[in-house]
């Protein structure tokens, strides 16, 4: 290569090394000072769309965990509740039985205690009524909540739970809203209890005849139902089933047999070519509700008190199994959440391995590009002196 002053191919080849060591070392800061290997997508194209698919997943999940929390809350709300629940049953069997020791009772000593059985009807009502979380009743037989527990939309991502289906926990629900201790009756369930009261519309029917609920067979005409139907101290009203736009009319007719047993009794109600039957105690199944109330069966003889017993303990029973459920449900959310929290910590360590910066090598990164950074330097300043040679050939 020619000696010239014009062009300083050295300080040129110098400069640019400089500038890429450079380059080098404020990426290398920048990588220090952020701890991101990934600070722009230059940096990693591939790398940074994997990674933001990965913190979509962590932030999905983290609020997964949240929310199953918010179930467990729920949960305990309502089981809280059932737990007073069921202290005011059982004192109320211990007073029917009390109510049962006829021999050393008075009617006046009997009032009595019918007047505790009654105050703590109201207040197992009460409780019902007003148990909720976040505004939404929690045991008035309508509650069923889904909880998105996972960071997706499939079926698998969602939990619920639905008391929809365990009917109210109130005093009515549990069906001992006419528990009468000072009574003697002739059977817990008298024909004079089985009343029917304005239990259609004239679009489906008059229910006291026989062939009242033909119309069933159509879906449309569930709808139109109304009315009270009670039987001894249990009673149902039709206007308690809510239905879903779409359901045909088996699916109805499954929703209403269901609500009509949890009222009534397993086994009380049953479908079958669109006409409902309703059956109850000492009846035939296949009665219709024309049929029911003009039945005459002989009942055993039974007590008030007798008969108390016998409802509270049902009632006690149905509050248990709600609380089971309550139970499951709860352990159901608390493994949920153990394993969205292992998930969140594998997810979180594959994101830091593609988008975190590895400060140990990126420091030898940082040192190699300082050192050369120093001597590149160096060099173009020697690199500038080189031309000044020729000032000694024009001497």
């Amino acid at each position: 290569m020619g000696l010239s002053i014009n062009t300083n191919i050295a300080a040129m080849n110098s400069y640019r090394n400089l500038s890429n060591t450079q380059n080098d070392l404020n990426s290398s800061l920048e990588k220090l000072s952020s701890g991101l290997r990934i600070n722009r997508a230059a940096d990693d194209a591939a790398g940074l769309a994997i990674s933001e698919g990965l913190r979509a997943q962590i932030g999905g999940t983290k609020q997964a965990v949240r929310n199953a929390q918010d179930g467990i809350s729920v949960v305990q709300t309502a089981e809280g509740a059932l737990t007073e629940t069921h202290s005011i049953l059982q004192r109320m069997r211990t007073l029917a039985v009390q109510a049962s020791n006829e021999g050393s009772l008075s009617s006046e000593a009997k009032t009595n205690i019918q007047d505790e059985m009654d105050q703590l009807k109201t207040e197992l009502t009460r409780i019902a009524d007003t148990t909720q979380f976040n505004g939404a009743k929690l045991l008035d037989g309508n509650y069923s909540g889904t909880f998105q527990v996972g960071a997706n939309t499939s079926a698998q991502d969602k939990i619920t739970v639905d008391l929809n289906s365990t009917g109210a926990m109130s005093a009515s629900g549990l069906g001992i809203s006419g528990v009468d201790v000072t009574t003697t009756a002739s059977n817990a369930m008298k024909v004079s209890d089985v009343t029917i009261t304005n239990a259609s519309t004239t679009a489906v029917g008059t229910i006291a005849t026989e062939t009242a609920f033909a119309d069933l067979a159509t879906a449309a005409n569930f709808e139109k139902l109304n009315g009270t139907v009670t039987i001894g101290s249990k009673s149902f009203d039709f206007s308690s089933v809510t239905y879903t736009a779409g359901e045909d009319a088996a699916a109805r007719g499954t929703k209403l047999t269901t609500a009509i047993d949890a009222a009534l009794g397993t086994g009380s109600a049953a479908i079958a070519t669109g006409v409902l039957t309703i059956s109850g105690p000492a009846f035939s199944g296949t009665d219709t509700i024309e049929q029911l109330a003009a039945k005459t069966p002989t009942f055993a003889a039974a007590s008030g008190a007798t008969e108390a017993i016998d409802l509270i303990d049902d009632a006690i029973t149905e509050v248990s199994s709600v609380r089971s459920q309550l139970g499951a449900v709860q352990n159901r959310f608390d493994h949920t959440i153990n394993n969205l929290n292992v998930a969140v910590e594998n997810l979180s360590a594959s994101e830091s391995r593609i988008r975190d910066t590895d400060m140990a090598e990126e420091m030898v990164s940082f040192t190699r590009a300082q050192i050369l950074s120093q001597a590149g330097t160096a060099m173009l300043a020697q690199a500038k002196s080189l031309p000044q040679s020729v000032l000694q050939l024009l001497q």
